[in-house]
């Protein structure tokens, strides 16, 4: 699978948030996304690296304009070295937290992606991946 443009982006403070969603909004854009797929994985960008950024200490963000036969996308991963999930699967469930939040932020992203996964061990950190087709 060919990638068009990659672009990194470490995630600090929540001004490093709000460039999150200005670099997804930017690539969707290139990608040829569509309004309501653009709101999604804007959304979803900015749930996850607001999660890593207060649970996972921070990290970085990988960001791939990618090209398939008859489509292209948005490919972003969220990865940092902080605790871990202990619970991947509870961790999903709408009004699970261990935060002051609402518990929507994972499960959220994923109903707002076209592709999902997760890997995050306790004390390895967490690996995020999410992509949105045209």
């Amino acid at each position: 699978m060919p990638t068009l443009r990659t672009d990194r982006l470490e995630i600090r403070s929540s001004d490093d948030v709000v460039r999150v969603r200005q670099m997804a909004r930017a690539m969707a854009l290139e990608t040829g996304l569509g309004l309501v797929d653009q709101t999604k994985i804007i959304t979803a960008a900015s749930e996850l690296a607001r999660n890593m950024l207060d649970y996972g200490g921070g990290g970085l963000v990988l960001a791939e304009v990618l090209e398939q036969p008859g489509r292209r996308g948005l490919r972003l991963t969220f990865e940092d070295k902080g605790p871990g999930i202990a619970d991947v699967e509870a961790a999903l469930k709408d009004g699970f937290t261990t935060g002051k939040g609402m518990g929507l932020g994972l499960g959220g992203a994923k109903r707002l992606s076209n592709e999902f996964s997760i890997d995050s061990r306790p004390g390895a950190g967490t690996k995020v991946v999410i992509a949105r087709w045209k």
